[in-house]
């Protein structure tokens, strides 16, 4: 067994789980670490699912009482949602040597998205915090809008709560902690409904993922019990040079 490997890839997800807690972005450090490690791009990105997931889904339970005022969003967006992560789920497993060539730019794409974060929070904070009426227009681009970032976040995922934001901006959503809880829900659903689909094509290392949930819901909890002690945008900055590093380092590097 490679200890030192697997030290390194409990360590990323401690680290993953408390970026994501903290500022968002943890799967442009967990996922690369699985690569390193060894494991095949697809394999990787099915394992990182499954060893996030358990973060998501408490972040979604904690927004829990934000939600009621937003259910019908929700209900509207959670079968784009749905659909969407399936449709990402089984086109990253029909043809994994695509993902393989495409891995480099999905991970430059993701930091670049999330570079421009705190651009698009501040927008919505200029926006205020009333909820202003949305044309039936407005309603069928923002659900075909979600449909294209969940088929994007069950085929790879880092950077969809930042898309998602702009789903919900589209709905008429400018409240940031409400979008916050409508989007988190929706990441579980898009998430969750992907990695059935990575279990029952056998695309996980369970012994990884295991290992990773374990250090990335030990990471979430640190980073959300010292969120408010962290400048964020320190978090943003490693995350963004991470990610460019792990960018270029993929471009050289063949999977």
């Amino acid at each position: 067994m490679n200890i030192p490997g697997l030290i390194l890839l409990f360590v990323a997800a401690v680290l993953g789980g408390a970026i994501n807690s903290v500022a968002g972005g943890g799967t442009l450090i967990a996922f690369p670490s699985l690569l390193a490690f060894g494991v095949s791009p697809v394999i990787a990105n099915a394992t990182n699912t499954a060893a996030l997931l358990p973060g998501s889904i408490s972040s979604a339970i904690a927004y829990r009482q934000d939600i009621p005022d937003q259910r019908k969003l929700l209900l509207t967006l959670t079968v784009p949602s749905i659909v969407g992560g399936l449709l990402g789920a089984v086109a990253l497993i029909a043809d994994p040597q695509v993902f393989g060539i495409i891995v480099p730019y999905l991970v430059l794409f993701a930091t670049l998205l999330f570079a421009g974060r705190s651009l698009f929070n501040r927008l919505s904070r200029q926006n205020g915090d009333t909820e202003k009426p949305v044309s039936w227009a407005g309603n069928i681009w923002g659900v075909l809008f979600q449909l294209i970032v969940a088929t994007y976040g069950g085929y790879f995922g880092a950077g969809i709560g930042i898309l998602m934001l702009a789903s919900l901006s589209i709905m008429g959503l400018h409240n940031i902690h409400r979008m916050n809880a409508v989007k988190t829900a929706l990441a579980a659903a898009i998430n969750s409904v992907a990695l059935v689909y990575f279990v029952l094509r056998n695309q996980v290392n369970w012994p990884l993922a295991i290992l990773m949930a374990i250090g990335a819901v030990i990471g979430g909890y640190t980073g959300a019990r010292l969120a408010k002690r962290v400048n964020q945008d320190y978090v943003r900055g490693f995350v963004v040079i991470a990610g460019l590093i792990v960018s270029a380092w993929l471009f050289i590097k063949p999977l």
